[in-house]
């Protein structure tokens, strides 16, 4: 198709405001797909993706629409998924585009996520189309979302296309909008093609499919196609679109969207967001390439150790439609063989578990989730350590630095005073705060990653009851004084339960885990010590007291020396049974710690 009738859009908006259903109404009114195909939510195969009603995996879709003024166009919507954690994603898809449509909740106004994925499409200099949806909603205020849209976007509120995805209300306008306001594509001018993968996934037949935008040039079946980044040639088997199924097409020209095939066996060799180019005549990369590095890892461990075998075999299969994830094999003393497993962030990690559990029925348990921390040894060389077991001894170690991110928290006026305080207890620096409208304030703070890991988001929506949103984005290191807490039974260190803390949060942490063992660690012929220390300073100590036998039971009367004389021995005995006795901690123990 002629490059003047293609408009490349996606849309962005926070969770639940209506995207998903907005995408479907577009894909039923340009015919893309007939009353008897439609149900709701179309775009979300995953029954994950329509229970929580996110997006995990993006979906490209091609459509035809015949506008008002008789011509014929074709639109290539990019859905991307709308959480933090993905947001590298959400910027390579946006890259694919030239404009976008934001929508904003006419109940709930302008949220967390709204203001940081209008941050991501403006460094990409796309043409933000505002759509007020679910106006049809009772306690929908449409001026109030108006003067949000000005004052906290600076996006110009007459621009604002009103409409309700659910009712069909508005659904031309925003159609007609995608053709008159958002520019068609332009070549990049580069001597051949240039095409971006900004996504891909595994076919069985196929091999890996991957979802192109192609910015100069042409492909189509036959060439031979190189990647830059990773240098490797292929030919080209397939070419199509989608419409939400793929369908074979001769060719993809400049600004079209759609996927290639090529004898590409596994998901690593094609990175998110690198180039194919012509192998006989390579142009250079389009720029915005980055490697996508986990931030948080957990080591997942099978309850039932004969299942090793099985959850290797099922990580390799989520690997194939998810190259973000990473593990590796790792073993502990308490839960046997298992994997490291790396994470783009906390939903991810959430995403993952279910999907073993769910759709590979695993029964698996997952360690303490911990970030990766720079350490810098005394003899200048710097270590990534995401797992305390590798930290070095403490004598050789400069510094330690952990990730920040900075964190946009939108809450009612009335609980600043709860954030403020939620904020200083995770360790968090409030940079500032903003007045958003009558009812709601804006606070903009830099915590450490490690501190948001467990229950930050749960502790914002309950202290607010439920109105509080938050988004955060990666803001680097700092130096911090993070210690490795041990946790030593009967005076034997135990692997699983150790963790880097900061310094002054380890003695309330160390004091919860060893109340905590006390009570699963079962009774033995003599007292067990449990322990939190820091190198060789105990900090917190609980003791699981000693099955005990009445020997003086015996003694009726007579002196108090031979009750004395008996409960010596005694004493004698148990000291001797500890000094050799070891203490077997029950897997259902570490199970029950880790669970809390």
């Amino acid at each position: 198709m002629d490059v003047a009738h293609i408009r490349n859009f996606s849309i962005i908006a926070h969770i639940d405001h209506g995207k998903t259903t907005l995408s479907d109404r577009l894909l039923h009114r340009t015919g893309t797909i007939s009353d008897r195909e439609m149900q709701e939510q179309l775009l979300d195969s995953m029954d994950l993706e329509r229970e929580r009603g996110i997006t995990i995996k993006a979906h490209p879709v091609t459509m035809h629409y015949r506008a008002k003024h008789g011509e014929t166009y074709e639109l290539n919507l990019i859905d991307t998924p709308g959480h933090v954690d993905f947001s590298y994603e959400v910027s390579r898809s946006l890259s694919a585009c030239e404009g976008a449509l934001l929508v904003v909740d006419a109940a709930q106004g302008v949220e967390a996520q709204t203001v940081a994925n209008v941050h991501l499409a403006m460094r990409q200099n796309l043409t933000i189309i505002p759509v007020i949806n679910k106006i049809d909603l009772p306690h929908a205020n449409v001026d109030l979302v108006k003067t949000q849209l000005e004052d906290i976007l600076a996006i110009p509120a007459d621009t604002a296309i009103l409409a309700s995805a659910k009712e069909g209300i508005g659904i031309d306008e925003i159609l007609e909008a995608i053709v008159h306001r958002i520019p068609p594509p332009k070549p990049t001018g580069a001597p051949s093609l240039q095409a971006l993968c900004f996504d891909s996934y595994f076919d069985t037949y196929k091999g890996v499919v991957t979802h192109v935008r192609v910015f100069n040039g042409e492909v189509r079946p036959g060439m031979l196609v190189k990647l830059l980044h990773t240098g490797k040639t292929y030919e080209v088997k397939e070419v199509g679109s989608f419409n939400p199924k793929p369908y074979v097409r001769d060719r993809l020209e400049v600004g079209e969207t759609g996927y290639l095939t090529a004898n590409i066996k596994s998901p690593k060799e094609v990175k998110m967001g690198d180039t194919f180019t012509d192998a006989k005549h390579p142009s250079p990369a389009l720029p915005g390439f980055q490697e996508v590095h986990p931030m948080v890892f957990s080591g997942l461990y099978p309850i039932n150790t004969a299942d090793y075998e099985h959850l290797k075999a099922n990580l390799a299969k989520l690997q194939l439609n998810d190259p973000a994830f990473v593990y590796t094999p790792e073993s502990s003393v308490a839960l046997g063989f298992g994997f490291r497993c790396g994470f783009l962030g906390l939903l991810h990690l959430e995403i993952v578990q279910e999907r073993l559990r769910r759709h590979y029925g695993m029964d698996i348990i997952a360690t303490y989730p911990s970030v990766v921390y720079r350490v810098k040894l005394t003899d200048g060389t710097i270590k990534e350590v995401d797992n305390p077991a590798y930290l070095p001894e403490p004598t050789s170690i400069d510094h330690i630095e952990e990730p920040i991110v900075k964190a946009y928290i939108i809450c009612p006026n009335e609980y600043i005073g709860d954030m403020m305080a939620l904020i200083s207890e995770k360790r968090g620096v409030l940079d500032h705060t903003e007045t958003l409208d009558t009812r709601r304030v804006m606070l903009t703070a830099t915590l450490p990653l490690n501190e948001i890991l467990i229950d930050f988001h749960d502790r914002i929506k309950s202290l607010t009851h439920g109105y509080g949103s938050m988004d955060y984005e990666h803001a680097g290191y700092q130096v911090s004084d993070m210690v490795k807490l041990e946790m030593l039974v009967n005076g034997e260190p135990v692997d699983a339960f150790s963790c880097i803390v900061h310094r002054d949060k380890a003695e309330a942490r160390g004091r919860a885990l060893a109340a905590k063992l006390k009570e699963v660690i079962p009774r033995q012929q003599f007292a067990v010590a449990i322990q939190a220390a820091i190198g060789g300073k105990i900090i917190a100590r609980e003791t699981v007291s000693a099955f005990r036998k009445d020997v003086t039971a015996k003694c009726y009367g007579g002196d108090i020396t031979r009750k004395r004389k008996l409960l010596e021995k005694q004493k004698e005995g148990k000291k001797r049974m500890k000094s050799i006795g070891s203490v077997d901690i029950p897997q259902e123990a570490f199970i029950e710690v880790l669970k809390a």
